[in-house]
C-alpha cells in the first residue's frame, strides 16, 4: 500500500500510520463515529492546535449530519477500526476549523457553545466578531492554511445502538422532538420534579435554536 493516498478529493492526502483491522465499517447515515484526533500546523515544529487525548475524551460525529468540518466525514469513512492515519488537508477544507475548535474548547471548559453559535450563524456574523477568544484560532481565521489531522478510529455505532442527542437530529426530527420534550417537561413539572422539567424545556429550546441557525 502506498504511504500517501489521495481520497479522490482535491486537497486531501492520507498517510496510514497504523493499519486497522477488518473491513471498512458500515458508515450508514446516522452512525456515530468515535475517534481521537490531533490537529497540527504544517510548520517545521508541527505546532499542535488541538489534541483530544490531552482533553481527556474522544470526539464523535454523526454521519450525514452536516458536521461543521465536512471533510472529517470524508477522512473517517476511509478508515478501519483501530487505524491511525495522518491527513493533510488544504486550506479549502480547513477554513471553518477555528470555529469548530472554539466550540470544542468551550465544551471542554464546561461552557455551553450553543449560546455563541446562535449569534454566529452565517459568514457575515462569524467574521463580525473579530475574535474567537483564542489567539491561535484568531490567527487561523484571519489566514486560513493547510492543516494536518492525525486520527485514530475507535468505534462506529449504528443509529439503533446509541441514544441520539438533540443536537445530532435532523431538522425534521428536531421539529418532531420539540412538542414531545415540552410535554415531558409539563408532566415532570406537575410531579414537582422541577430540575428534570427544566432540563426538558432547555432541550426543547436548544432544538429550536439549532433550527434557527440552519
Amino acid at each position: 500500500m502506498d504511504a500517501a493516498l489521495l481520497l479522490n478529493v482535491e486537497g486531501v492526502k492520507k498517510t496510514i500510520l497504523h493499519g486497522g483491522s477488518g473491513d471498512l465499517p458500515n458508515f450508514i447515515t446516522g452512525s456515530r463515529v468515535i475517534f481521537h484526533f490531533r490537529t497540527t500546523k504544517c510548520d517545521e515544529e508541527r505546532t499542535v492546535i488541538d489534541d483530544s487525548k490531552r482533553a481527556g475524551h474522544p470526539m464523535h460525529i454523526i454521519i450525514g449530519n452536516m458536521f461543521k468540518l465536512e471533510v472529517w466525514e470524508v477522512l473517517l469513512t476511509s478508515m478501519r477500526l483501530g487505524e491511525v492515519a495522518e491527513f493533510w488537508c488544504d486550506s479549502v477544507h480547513t477554513g471553518v476549523y477555528p470555529i469548530l475548535s472554539r466550540s470544542l474548547r468551550q465544551m471542554a471548559d464546561g461552557k455551553d457553545p450553543t449560546e455563541w453559535h446562535v449569534h454566529t450563524c452565517g459568514l457575515a456574523n462569524m467574521f463580525a466578531y473579530h475574535t474567537l477568544g483564542y489567539d491561535d484560532l484568531d490567527e487561523l481565521q484571519k489566514e486560513p492554511q493547510p492543516l494536518i489531522f492525525v486520527i485514530e478510529l475507535l468505534q462506529v455505532e449504528a443509529p439503533s445502538e446509541y441514544r441520539r442527542e438533540t443536537w445530532s437530529l435532523s431538522n425534521e426530527e428536531r421539529l418532531q422532538a420539540v412538542p414531545v420534550l415540552h410535554g415531558e417537561g409539563n408532566r415532570l413539572f406537575k410531579l414537582g420534579r422541577y430540575d428534570q422539567a427544566s432540563a426538558k424545556y432547555q432541550e426543547a429550546i436548544i432544538c429550536l435554536r439549532n433550527l434557527q441557525t440552519k
